[in-house]
């Protein structure tokens, strides 16, 4: 199939209301080959993508793994060079709109990223760290490893970063930082934007970080679903804990919604850390599971949510209201418009979505809104 013509149709939902029926229209999508443009400067070859955002001028900032490119990919790099190509990129690349390049800089890999109102921008990694648009390190919370703590163990309610960041965002009118920490498969982090200072955190079901007893348990009740790692799935008895690779977005409305991947879940909070509920999605999927990010339509609601499923490399649009699924975007291959890996996802004012891939994806990809 010509990648230029494939088109992801959209799903028409009928509401009968009485007598009358309203048409929701599910939004559709079109994978864009010229984005972005090709070849990437300098022999550059991109490499796994472990952030990704759309900042609010549209630019599209790429956080990716130098370290990944192969010693037989990185022929340009021997002395002499063995061939043309390639080059391990730096680890920031930023693009325009139209698939530019504007900016690129090296930092530390890390994981999860955001680009602030005044063009900072926020990189997670074993800690936090805030550069400028041209990457000069202005300030960091700082990890605090395990074997520092008094015991060699901290306990759940410490206030440091003490294992790794899965992603980080931010409530700019309060001052907020949110990140997300894998100590002890998730820990919601609340800092000061400013002063960087710990304010407050939670768990799973918004329970304290006190209470959190390591991730993964299934003393929990309630709706029948399948962590990717339970061994309880017969009963469906859901964890109690964050089951891992927990990543955060911040809704227009004042909701926390967290991803919890391999517990095949997203987690609704209000700002403070009160559960409101939860949805389950694509429940069998194992190892890796199938939540792996949130990213938000552009319309001024916001109704759909926008879920990147590693496992399955596909782009899950839910209705944020229920969860319920009302449309996919892409599958699973090498092809343009297809994923291997799929890591990351974003939305630019359009409505456009633009994803990241690690595995052997180690691209960025975009699909153009049709409806």
């Amino acid at each position: 199939m010509n990648s230029r013509a494939l088109y992801f149709a959209p799903l028409v939902v009928c509401l009968f209301l009485g007598t009358q029926t309203t048409l929701a229209q599910v939004p559709s999508y079109k994978f864009d080959p010229e984005w972005p443009k090709l070849p990437l400067p300098n022999q550059w070859w991109m490499q796994g993508v472990t952030g990704l955002y759309v900042d609010n001028d549209d630019n599209i900032w790429v956080l990716n793994r130098p370290s990944n490119l192969s010693n037989t990919e990185n022929y340009a790099q021997l002395d002499p060079p063995a061939a043309e190509c390639c080059v391990a990129p730096p680890a920031i690349i930023a693009f325009d709109n139209d698939g530019n390049v504007i900016q690129s800089w090296d930092t530390p890999e890390g994981h999860g990223m955001m680009v602030d109102a005044d063009g900072y921008v926020w990189i997670g990694s074993d800690t936090v760290r805030k550069y400028t648009a041209e990457g000069k390190l202005i300030a960091a919370i700082e990890r605090i490893p395990e074997d520092e703590a008094p015991e060699g163990k901290y306990s759940p309610d410490v206030e440091v970063i003490v294992d790794q960041i899965e992603e980080v965002r931010a409530d700019e009118a309060a001052r907020e930082l949110y990140t997300i920490d894998n100590y002890l498969n998730g820990r919601v982090m609340v800092y000061d934007m400013d002063t960087l200072q710990f304010k407050r955190g939670w768990g799973a079901y918004g329970k304290p970080l006190s209470g959190i007893v390591g991730g993964g348990a299934t003393d929990g009740g309630g709706a029948a679903y399948y962590s990717a790692e339970s061994a309880d799935r017969e009963t469906g008895t859901q964890a109690a804990d964050f089951v891992g690779h927990v990543t955060i977005g911040l809704s227009v409305d004042g909701l926390v919604y967290v991803a919890d991947r391999r517990g095949n879940r997203i987690q609704v909070f209000t700002k403070q850390g009160e559960f409101q509920k939860e949805f389950f999605l694509a429940v069998e999927t194992r190892q890796r599971g199938s939540t792996g990010g949130i990213a938000f339509s552009h319309d001024a609601e916001q109704q759909y949510l926008i879920v990147p499923d590693i496992q399955n490399n596909t782009i899950w649009i839910l209705n944020r209201e229920d969860g319920a699924v009302v449309s996919r975007v892409g599958s699973a291959g090498n092809n343009g418009g297809q994923f291997h890996g799929l890591h990351m996802v974003d939305v630019d004012s359009k409505g456009n979505i633009y994803t990241g891939e690690v595995h052997s994806g180690e691209r960025a990809q975009r699909f153009i809104l049709v409806d």
